[in-house]
């Protein structure tokens, strides 16, 4: 019986475990995590959204402080066009968090950016640039393009120096996106190094309409590869999307995909940033309590714990500190929906916007509670202690799981 140990992932000079932690955003993927991944042989994502936030934490840095500051006088204001994120800043933080990673690693592994394109930031081409461009100045070993087609993504790097050395990828959910993304990128020969295909069981954003049920993670990888074969493209596939198993990981690779991405069950490792509190909430969780529904502004539907204290909350929009999800208009759905009930009540108080989120503010503060569709079998992958909490897992104990496991065995804590 084969384990995920017998396979590797060959990108350019290099064989990987394939294994591939997800970049959960805000700083739920800490670089923390993703030097283990890389130290255990795999990769290893962090992630840049609301990077001057994460810089703040982790540096010491004033960036957010500094902005509000900045604009305060438009607190009171519904209207946010005027808000812009300084591009200098922004390099800056980014620099900070990618480059500190990036000397701290260890081991044989590569640690990965995970890159949004619907943080549109009321400036989509110019802030996306920043953030690129700067990840590649700060030696990332690679960029994942997630959230959006990226049309645009790869010329937006085509003048830095490291855009053919740096490992380049994308994540979708259909050929479609795929081939649309090929096509728009075909004449600056530089194809993607890999492609990572999130099917409709994964966490968070979805690449799929509220029919999502209706699609199926290896149907989809298949319709993938036989495109590629087809037009004569070697490009690794990566599956993703409720692989809760080295067993479930070891189907796909059989099957031909080169590795596999997973975040559920590292959501509770001890290197996830995710609060303690929040973790116990992941591990309580039943199969009814997660859900899907339509509350991002960002127009994808999104899978979290029903229990997320983001839905149904009213608070007052804080894009002067942070404002990720403004469009290049200066709007916001979740902006659009907080007028509505403001003008139903204009004292603003006991406001409660039910159809959107204030996702900034709530995943800046873990009250997003974003899982995978498998989440309530993270209470079987530990032990349950004395006082009813769960324990806690290292990354390194959920990494070798996946790594070593057969027969669908999961392997508790000592």
């Amino acid at each position: 019986m084969k384990r995920v140990d017998d396979f590797r992932l060959t990108l350019g000079k290099k064989e990987l475990v394939p294994l591939i932690i997800g970049g959960m955003g805000v700083d739920i993927s800490t670089a923390e995590l993703a030097l283990e991944a890389a130290r255990l042989g795999g990769i290893g994502h962090i992630s840049d959204a609301l990077i001057h936030d994460v810089s703040d934490r982790r540096f010491d840095t004033a960036f957010v402080k500094d902005k509000t500051r900045f604009y305060k006088h438009n607190i009171d204001n519904s209207d946010k066009s005027i808000i812009r994120f300084d591009l200098g800043y922004l390099a800056e933080a980014t620099r900070l968090h990618v480059g500190r990673t990036m000397e701290a690693k260890k081991g044989d592994g590569m640690v990965f950016v995970n890159i949004m394109e619907k943080l549109t930031m009321n400036g989509p081409r110019e802030t996306l640039q920043v953030r690129l461009n700067s990840a590649l100045d700060a030696g990332i070993d690679g960029i994942t393009l997630s959230a959006g087609l990226h049309l645009g993504s790869f010329a937006l790097m085509a003048e830095h120096p490291r855009f053919r050395d740096a490992k380049l990828g994308i994540i979708v959910s259909s050929v479609r996106a795929l081939q649309l993304f090929l096509r728009k990128t075909a004449r600056l020969e530089r194809l993607p190094d890999y492609v990572i295909i999130e099917g409709p069981l994964a966490g968070g954003h979805l690449g799929f309409g509220m029919d999502w049920a209706q699609y199926d993670l290896a149907t989809i990888v298949a319709e993938v590869a036989q495109y590629l074969k087809a037009e004569h493209l070697d490009i690794p596939l990566i599956a993703a999307g409720g692989i809760f198993t080295g067993t479930d990981a070891v189907r796909f690779l059989e099957t031909g995909s080169a590795a596999v991405q997973l975040a559920t069950r590292f959501t509770v490792a001890k290197e996830c940033g995710l609060p303690e509190k929040v973790k116990q909430e992941y591990f309580k969780a039943s199969e009814e309590d997660i859900i899907v529904n339509t509350v991002s502004p960002t127009g994808y539907p999104m899978r979290m714990l029903r229990n997320t204290p983001a839905i149904g909350s009213g608070i007052r929009p804080n894009c002067e500190a942070y404002g990720y999800l403004l469009d290049g208009s200066g709007g916001c759905a979740y902006i659009n929906a907080y007028n509505a009930q403001i003008a139903l009540h204009p004292d603003g108080k006991n406001i409660s916007v039910m159809d959107k989120t204030c996702l900034c503010t709530h995943m800046r503060n873990y009250n997003c509670w974003t899982c995978g569709s498998l989440t309530y079998r993270l209470k079987d992958t530990t032990r349950r202690l004395a006082d009813g909490s769960y324990q806690e897992l290292s990354a390194e104990h959920i990494f070798r799981d996946y790594q070593f496991s057969v027969d669908n065995q999961v392997l508790l804590p000592t």
